[in-house]
């Protein structure tokens, strides 16, 4: 069980890098869609909040120093946080809550909050360093330029990880 959670953490790691490239040519829409977040959110589901965590941290970081996108460190950084909130609170509250297709949601959603809200504690911890930084730009970011990303994700993930479980690649199990 251990080495097929290692070996789809690293799979959600790989898609992680090579989705955003779907939208690179056009950066607006890439920041708009979220490319990156969907295999972190789907990571912490299918392979626990260890594994979400780290995958999480770890693509943005990668991703920046391979390929200069996200900008480091006023974008990677911030992200790294949100990534790895998102990562670890999905496998936290999927492993805790009633193992429905409504907690999935719960879950979902709990964890995309309060990974915005850890990039903004990190983008204003950032702006005591001479980053710009202000409420219209955390509501801007977090939200409202995030919003088809946002809808992407309440889309996508839950439907991939009912599939995934009736496939048998993600485990109801507790860990």
């Amino acid at each position: 069980m251990q080495t097929r959670r290692i070996v789809l953490a690293a799979m959600f790691l790989a898609l992680g890098v090579l989705l955003p490239f779907l939208t690179g040519q056009i950066p607006g829409i890439g920041s708009r869609l979220l490319p990156m977040h969907l295999p972190v959110l789907i990571c912490g589901f299918a392979c626990g909040w260890k594994y979400g965590l780290a995958v999480g941290f770890i693509v943005p970081i990668f991703r920046s120093l391979m390929f200069g996108m996200p900008p480091f460190p006023t974008t990677a950084v911030p992200m790294a946080f949100e990534l790895a909130t998102y990562g670890m609170m999905t496998g936290m509250l999927h492993q805790l809550l009633p193992k429905k297709p409504a907690s999935i949601y719960v879950a979902l959603l709990s964890s995309m909050v309060l990974g915005r809200l850890v990039w903004g504690a990190v983008r204003f911890a950032m702006l005591l360093a001479g980053t710009k930084f202000s409420w219209e730009l955390f509501v801007s970011g977090a939200f409202v330029n995030a919003l088809p990303g946002i809808v992407l994700q309440l889309a996508l993930v839950p439907i991939i990880v009912i599939a995934l479980q009736k496939a048998g690649l993600i485990s109801c199990e507790r860990r």
